[in-house]
Order: C-alpha cells, then sequence, then structure tokens
C-alpha cells in the first residue's frame, strides 16, 4: 500500500498540475538524546560551565500522505486568454509550487530507500550506582533507531545503547525481533555498531552508502522510530548550520549538523537521507527553539568507523590538548609582538600528557596547522565562505598522526611537528558500559572521582555537589599517565572508624607517606601495611585517619557482612595482584 502510494505521488507530480503539503513540526528540550523515552538526563558542559536537563516535551509531526491529499491542493495550468501580466504571475506560482512538489517528492524517495535499511532498536539497560558502586539501578527499556551499511553492520547512536544489557532489532514490515550484539561504541561521537548474526534478518536489506556534508540550505529526510507511533517515520527539512558542536552524550565538541527537521524521542541513530546517500546520523536537539535538531556528519561517522576496522575497537578522536585564547585586541597582539598581517591563537594551558607539552611553550602564538592559517578567533576557512573552529581539523587526524604547527615565540616565528592522539581528562566525563571503581577497608568506600559520580547528587549537580570536588573535575588537569583523583565517598559506620564519619567527600591524598597515583595505588599501600602497624591517611583540607591495620582488616569483613556487600574491592582491582610497593607506581590504565 506504501509503495503504491509513493508511485501515485511520483505520477501526479509529473503532470501540469503542482501542489503543496503543509506540515507542522514542533520540537522541545534541552539538546536532549532520543532514544529514550523515559527521559534519561544528559550533561551539557562547555567552557567548564555544566548543566543539566531531563525536560522532554515533544510532539509528534503530522504530515498528510496520501495522493488525494496531494491532489486536492493542485492548481490549474494557466488558461488561454490572460493577459501577460497574469500569465507570468501565474506560471511563477507554478513554478514556486512545483519546487514544493518536488521536496515532498524526495521525502517518500527517501522513505522508500529506507524502507529495507532503517531498522528500530530495542534496548534493556541497567546503569550503575556510583553511590553505592557495587551494585545497578534497576534496569529500563528504550527505543532507537539504525541503519545497516556494507559488512552487514548496523549504524546507530552511543547513547541507544549505552549500559546495554540486552539488545534487539526489528526490521521494517516485520514482526520478529532479532538479537544484535554491540561490536564498537564511541560514546565521545555517540556512535555505535551493532551486529546481528541470523542470515535471515539480513535477507531484503539493503545497505545505505555514505554521502558528503550537505551545503546550506539542502533538503534532508531524517527517518527513525520516534515515539507516537511503531511504524516509519520521515521527516524533512533543510541544512541550517554546519560547526563544531558541544555532544551531549559524550560532552565532546565536534563537527555537526543543524536543521530544521522535527526531530523526536526514537529519532536518535536514524540516518538523515540526502539524495540516495545517508548525510549524517540524527542524534540531539535543542530546547527553546523551534525545529532545531542535530544530526552527525560524515566524516566523523566515516572516522569512527575506520578507527573501528583498523584496530578492532574504538580509538577516539585526537587533541593538541591546548587551551587557547583569541588574540582580537590590539594591545594584547602589540606584547607578543605579533605583525599587523599576524593571525593566531595565544596559548594558555598545555595538557601535561600531550605531545605538544615537550614542544610548546605557555604564551606561544599558534599561528598555523597543518598549513592552514588561524584566524585571531581561532577559526580556520571552511568550504565556501564558512569558518569553523581549528579543532576540527585536529580530531579529524588519526591517532599518533603527526602535523605541523606554525608559532610566534618572543617575536621570532617556529616550526614545530607535533604527533596528535586522544587524551584522557584527569576526572572521566563519562564512564559508560563498565562498572565503577570502588575499595573499602574499615568501612572507608575509595573511588576514583569522575563526573558521572558527581551526577548522583541530581539534575542541579554543579551546585549540590562538594564545591572543592567539582571545581576540580571541571579545571584540574593530570600531572602524570594513570593519574586518578581518589576520594572518601562514604563512611560505613562501625566502632573501628567511630568519629571519621565527617570526613567523607574528601580526596586521599597520602597513604603512610605515600602520594596516591590511583585507586589500584591505593590499594597496593593499604594491604603493604604490616598487621601490627599503623596505618594513615592523610585528606584533603588536613584532614588524617588513623587506624591499626590488624584490628580494621578484621572489621572489613563484618562490615561488608553487614551491608551485604560481596567484595571489598571491584573487579578491576581483582585482576591486579598484591604487591608491597617501595615507590609511587604509574597505571597507564584508569581504573
Amino acid at each position: 500500500m506504501l509503495r503504491s502510494t509513493i508511485c501515485a505521488i511520483r505520477k501526479i507530480s509529473s503532470s501540469s498540475s503542482s501542489s503543496f503539503i503543509s506540515r507542522h513540526r514542533h520540537t522541545r528540550s534541552f539538546f536532549n538524546n532520543f532514544s529514550n523515552v523515559d527521559a534519561r538526563s544528559c550533561i551539557f558542559w562547555s567552557n567548564f560551565t555544566s548543566q543539566t536537563s531531563t525536560s522532554r516535551n515533544y510532539s509528534t509531526s503530522s504530515t498528510p500522505t496520501t495522493a488525494a491529499a496531494f491532489e486536492s491542493c493542485s492548481l490549474p495550468s494557466p488558461a488561454v486568454g490572460l493577459d501577460n501580466h497574469q500569465h507570468e504571475t501565474s506560471t511563477t506560482d507554478t513554478n514556486i509550487i512545483s519546487s514544493s512538489a518536488s521536496v515532498v517528492v524526495d521525502a517518500y524517495a527517501a522513505l522508500e530507500l529506507a524502507l529495507d535499511s532503517v531498522v528500530k532498536i530495542f534496548t534493556v539497560s541497567s546503569s550503575p550506582s556510583y553511590f553505592l558502586p557495587w551494585q545497578n539501578k534497576s534496569q529500563r527499556e528504550s527505543m532507537g533507531s539504525g541503519f545497516v551499511i556494507p559488512g552487514k553492520r548496523i549504524i546507530t547512536n552511543a547513547h541507544v545503547v549505552a549500559d546495554h544489557t540486552f539488545v534487539l532489532v526489528r526490521k521494517h514490515g516485520s514482526p520478529t525481533k532479532y538479537r544484535a550484539e554491540v561490536q564498537a561504541v564511541g560514546h565521545e561521537c555517540d556512535l555505535a555498531i551493532l551486529v546481528v548474526e541470523s542470515d535471515e534478518f539480513w535477507e531484503g536489506m539493503t545497505f545505505l552508502e555514505f554521502g558528503d556534508i550537505p551545503f546550506l540550505q539542502e533538503a534532508v529526510a531524517v527517518v527513525g522510530y520516534p515515539q507516537g507511533g511503531d511504524n516509519i517515520s520521515v521527516t524533512k527539512g533543510v541544512v541550517s548550520r554546519v560547526e563544531p558542536t558541544q555532544y551531549v552524550h559524550g560532552a565532546t565538541q565536534l563537527l555537526a549538523i543543524q536543521i530544521d527537521a522535527a526531530i523526536n524521542p526514537g529519532n536518535s541513530g536514524g540516518p538523515a537521507i540526502m539524495g540516495d546517500k545517508v548525510a549524517g546520523v540524527a542524534f540531539q536537539n535543542l530546547s527553546g527553539a523551534e525545529n532545531i535538531g542535530y544530526i552527525i556528519p560524515v566524516p566523523v561517522i566515516k572516522h569512527f568507523i575506520a578507527g573501528v576496522e583498523e584496530s578492532g575497537n574504538y580509538v577516539g578522536f585526537c587533541t593538541l590538548g591546548l587551551s587557547c585564547q583569541p588574540t582580537e585586541n590590539v594591545q594584547l597582539r602589540q606584547h607578543f609582538r605579533m605583525r599587523p598581517e599576524m593571525t593566531g591563537v595565544l596559548v594558555s594551558k598545555i595538557n601535561p600528557l600531550s605531545d605538544a607539552h615537550r614542544l610548546l611553550k605557555k604564551d606561544d602564538i599558534l599561528l598555523a596547522f597543518d598549513g592552514v592559517p588561524i584566524a585571531s578567533d581561532g577559526t580556520v576557512p571552511f568550504r565556501n565562505r564558512e569558518r569553523i573552529t581549528f579543532d576540527h581539523l585536529v580530531s579529524m587526524k588519526k591517532p599518533n598522526e603527526t602535523a605541523q604547527v606554525r608559532v610566534l615565540r618572543d617575536g621570532e616565528e617556529h616550526e614545530f611537528t607535533i604527533t596528535v592522539r586522544p587524551l584522557q581528562s584527569l576526572v572521566p566525563v563519562h564512564q559508560f558500559d563498565k562498572l565503577p571503581s570502588y575499595f573499602i577497608f574499615a568501612g572507608l568506600v575509595f573511588v576514583p572521582l569522575t563526573q558521572p559520580y558527581l551526577h548522583e547528587y541530581g539534575e542541579d549537580w554543579y551546585n549540590t555537589s562538594p564545591r572543592r570536588l567539582c571545581e576540580r573535575a571541571l579545571r584540574e588537569l593530570p600531572r602524570k599517565a594513570g593519574e586518578q583523583l581518589v576520594i572518601v565517598s562514604q563512611v560505613l559506620m562501625d566502632d573501628i572508624n567511630a568519629g571519621y564519619e565527617r570526613l567523607a567527600e574528601l580526596q586521599v591524598k597520602k597513604v603512610n607517606g605515600v602520594e596516591v597515583d590511583n585507586l589500584k595505588h591505593l590499594r597496593q599501600l593499604v594491604e603493604g601495611c604490616k598487621e601490627e602497624e599503623n596505618l594513615r591517611v592523610d585528606l584533603d583540607e588536613e584532614r588524617v585517619i588513623v587506624l591499626n591495620y590488624g584490628k580494621a582488616k578484621i572489621a572489613t569483613s563484618h562490615i561488608l557482612k553487614r551491608h551485604r556487600i560481596p567484595s571489598p574491592m571491584s573487579a578491576d582491582l581483582l585482576i591486579t595482584t598484591t604487591t608491597t610497593p617501595t615507590t609511587t607506581t604509574h597505571d597507564d590504565k584508569n581504573s
């Protein structure tokens, strides 16, 4: 029935009569991910200012889809006997309406292409509790969209399958759901690859091909399974803007395409089709504005897929590890001896783990990246008279690839070759698909500080979480590889720790005089203490905890039994063999 309707519309559009279809599109939310109908919280943080929103007000779009509706708006052809002015006006109106009809037909063409390509995804997920890291929260169900690509793979959003325990997919027109496995996930770029083992699932499926970045005002059709119904849906819109945008799920700034198509919960992971190719993947929208949605562009998608194909897993997006300031002020430019024709940005902070740290210096002026001049506002040319931040050039590099940078230092220009690679933050912004790390001793619960831990304080976590921990999470850089900020998250009360209950939410600085690198190192320091010795733990704000190691070890087993905690530490710490360290250790992998 659907295909016959498409054919009927095509037939009508080829005649002299033309028409248009009016559509109402309305979307309201705050940069929300679309797969989770149960209103999962999403974090948006930019320039070290973070907010959270779980507001999800959506209204579905409605579009007439019958040939009768199309025909009811048709206009007559110019009549014989009209004067010249009347004839020109009638011809112009017909051309305008013909253009509108073409747009509608393109939407139906996109739907016909997607019928055998777009799938509905059913996810059962269970997120961990960071306040009680030895257990999960209750499971929930959510839905999203995806589409098939060559190699018998399904592309969708990472947030559609985040913290998944079970994933099913269903083809259009089929009542059968097939088990799917998550092959790779890139939470940073909000993309995931699923595979389905069943040969029956792939019968009759059409693989979609990737196109290019659309130009402004080019039409795209977003196909998926939004809330409000069970069948496939298409919304039509045009490209409004192309620029680096904050990805809510991964809290990362990457290239994104803004469109005015109506996108609703459940659309996440569905393709945005331009012509007969994929122009992007729907993933988030903006509240407080009518019909502002965002799709992940093809370069980001290809970078993700290429990394998975080359290494077998997600490799991440590269960064220089720099924090830069614009040089638009005249006095600032004169102070750093920039000539009038020079443009660039001022290097204000360098990540110690980056390769740039050994070559660049604070107060260098970054003039060009790979031969591309950087403007004083930090942008570089992009396509036809468009500009984007130079971070995009860095993010499209492969890990361990080199880049040529030109800098101005003390009035002299220098050329450097820098290796770019993904960098881990001191406090992880997200931590999906894995259990939190923890270590319990004498009722003291030690955990590494993460932003998901701070999110447990509620929607307004930026204001309700411990201020000092929040500031460190957003601002501090790691000093060495594998470093973590270890904190006492809570105290499980017992005689052994009486009087220490108010020392929760403080950072652990030292154990027996040795600086703590990470949670694994803390465990080694604690278990390396002798039975008859006292264990001293130095905390933030000059607070101190002293325990008799032998008594505390015995008390630990009683406390675990009383609180029904199956293990004194997380599984990732159990893998490490207990040793007595003599010096501070360095772990290249975060716990």
